[in-house]
């Protein structure tokens, strides 16, 4: 790698007596690092679809926007797969503080240049531009946490850190309510207040986060809590060039590839109710700006005590393996969007609750098809891994999300759209449930080496 994003050179172990306490205090500081980092990204991240319902007032069509929306995630998704590469070979500290920065930069011209939202296409090159430097935090984070926790340690971890996705997106909408208040009721507010908290989030970053155990002066993690897994080996520890990640651990990995494809059908349900749901509640619920604000913000807060428990019953309930509970959420969520869609105009708490609801549900799949990926790769290809489920989670589902469902609401209403995420649901759980067969079988063939040793 090239430059300030390459990897920090081991230096010499710390005497014996230091170990401990070092590799304590720096994974508590690293964790708050990735953890509010990544809440960071999430701040500058969703801005634009606050802003919708004020555009379309100006005579922009919802599929037009949902054409703009789409290129954050077509660049997200394609960012996170080839910076997930990149990422592999870089030093976490410089490339995590760069991606937010330049996010944030992002959202300042939004929020200050007239010309930004003067056209589509201003609005698709800088969406464009915006999910590209998104998918400079995920890898990163990723690369951290394979690095600096062992496997047994993991599916609780990511749990906790994931939740930094509802923490981050959940402000938006106060943040934005409070730059109406503060700026005469200025809507670019929804750009340029969330950009000023992510460039203070960025300089945390820069103070916090490390690159490996061993740049540190502290042993590998599988050696410091004993804990390896079964194809571990030293060649794990050295960094691997881009070809060797890819067809090596990647392209013939079919699990995972299964996995990347159920990932598409989650996160079309997840920004397909999350995108649209200011332009739904205004339009088809009679909600107004200050409801729909909040509506956002409960949706994303909601999914941290569900994700929390989606990772526990993963690893108590399931024995760590990952497809059952995510078969088991989805369909509560297909439920819960039922229940959103058919519930009339005039009963807000229904809207409200089934929201909530969905936003509890959804983000324990998301967050265990990202886990699961770490856990299918070595982590010098974790990263990447990781960014394969992000390419087909954003190219395949979000920007449908976007694109594809504002034009199917154009079309055919409301109901029309609500055909799609429901079709949705259902697809996930069938995909999950071919990825449970081949992880039951990976877990059977792993015990029968085992017991034949």
């Amino acid at each position: 790698m090239f430059g300030i994003f390459k990897p920090k050179e081991h230096i010499a172990r710390l005497p014996v007596g230091q170990i401990d306490s070092t590799y304590k205090f720096l994974r508590w500081q690293l964790f708050f690092g990735i953890f509010f980092g990544y809440a960071g990204y999430y701040l500058v991240r969703k801005n634009f679809s606050l802003a919708m319902p004020y555009l379309i007032e100006q005579g922009f069509s919802r599929g037009d926007l949902g054409v703009a929306l789409s290129a954050v995630s077509i660049s997200y998704g394609l960012s996170k797969f080839l910076m997930g590469s990149v990422s592999d070979r870089s030093n976490p500290r410089y490339f995590l503080t760069a991606g937010l920065l330049m996010s944030a930069a992002v959202m300042f011209t939004f929020g200050y240049m007239p010309w930004a939202t003067s056209s589509i296409t201003a609005m698709f090159v800088l969406l464009f531009l915006n999910g590209w430097f998104q998918g400079m935090g995920w890898p990163a984070c990723g690369r951290t946490m394979v690095h600096w926790w062992s496997k047994k340690e993991r599916g609780e971890l990511v749990s906790v850190w994931n939740v930094a996705h509802n923490v981050g997106g959940g402000l938006i909408g106060p943040m934005f309510l409070l730059g109406l208040w503060a700026f005469n009721d200025d809507w670019h507010a929804a750009f340029y207040v969330p950009a000023f908290f992510a460039v203070i989030v960025a300089v945390f970053v820069w103070f916090t986060v490390r690159d490996t155990p061993q740049s540190c002066g502290l042993p590998p993690i599988e050696e410091y809590k004993d804990d390896y897994p079964d194809d571990y080996s030293k060649d794990h520890e050295q960094e691997m060039t881009a070809k060797e990640i890819f067809f090596k651990y990647v392209l013939n990995n079919k699990l995972l590839w299964s996995i990347a494809i159920a990932n598409a059908f989650v996160y079309m349900i997840r920004y397909g109710v999350l995108d649209w749901a200011p332009v739904y509640l205004k339009e088809a619920k009679g909600f107004t700006v200050d409801g729909s604000s909040w509506a956002y913000f409960l949706y994303e807060w909601a999914g941290i005590p569900g994700t929390l428990l989606c990772g526990w019953i993963s690893d108590k309930l399931f024995k760590g393996r990952r497809a059952p509970a995510g078969i088991l959420f989805m369909a509560l969520v297909t439920i819960a969007v039922l229940v959103y869609w058919f519930n009339p105009a005039g009963n807000p708490m229904i809207d409200m609750a089934a929201l909530i609801a969905i936003g509890f549900l959804i983000y324990g799949p998301v967050m265990l098809i990202g886990l699961y990926a770490l856990e299918l790769a070595p982590k010098k290809a974790a990263g990447t891994a990781a960014g394969l489920t992000g390419l087909f989670g954003y190219l395949g589902g979000a920007v449908a999300a976007n694109a594809v469902l504002g034009y199917t609401v154009d079309h055919f209403g409301w109901d029309g759209g609500f055909m799609v995420l429901v079709g949705s649901c259902f697809a996930s759980i069938i995909c999950l449930a071919y990825a449970y067969v081949g992880e039951k079988r990976f877990h059977n063939n792993k015990n029968g080496d085992v017991a034949a040793a």
